[in-house]
């Protein structure tokens, strides 16, 4: 899948008024045909991030006015390894790459709960061509 493809697939989940209900809900987010996004191995990590992440960081991680899209070539594990997304949920990050305010740490979640969302994370990424 093309990362024009995960913003139109992104786009119409946000227009049918699925991302609102996800960000605080934990539903996970659903395709046209009502099936995860996700291929099953993915599927625990995307419910986490639909959890934990998907308020400021946007269903399918395409980012909102709260958070940057992880959808970006500056998120790429040479940029951005997997122990960064474990320090920034575990300590927070100061505002660096965008302008949109520090991200407070994320005390609902646990290394292990972060070991699944990169996962899913990765997934997306290479959906999108990003590595």
């Amino acid at each position: 899948m093309r990362l024009s493809q995960i913003l139109l697939l992104s786009s119409a989940v946000l227009i049918l008024g699925v991302a609102p209900a996800c960000s605080q809900s934990g539903v996970e987010p659903k395709t046209a045909g009502g099936a995860s996004a996700a291929p099953v191995e993915f599927r625990e990590g995307e419910q986490k991030f639909t959890a934990h992440c998907s308020r400021c960081h946007g269903v399918g991680g395409v980012g909102t006015n709260q958070g940057p899209t992880f959808l970006h070539k500056v998120y790429e594990p040479n940029h951005h390894g997997d122990v960064a997304f474990q320090r920034a949920a575990a300590n927070g990050v100061k505002a660096h790459h965008w302008q949109f305010g520090d991200m407070p740490k994320i005390e609902a979640v646990k290394p292990e709960d972060v070991d699944d969302i990169v996962k899913y994370i990765r997934w997306l990424q290479k959906q999108a061509g990003i590595f």
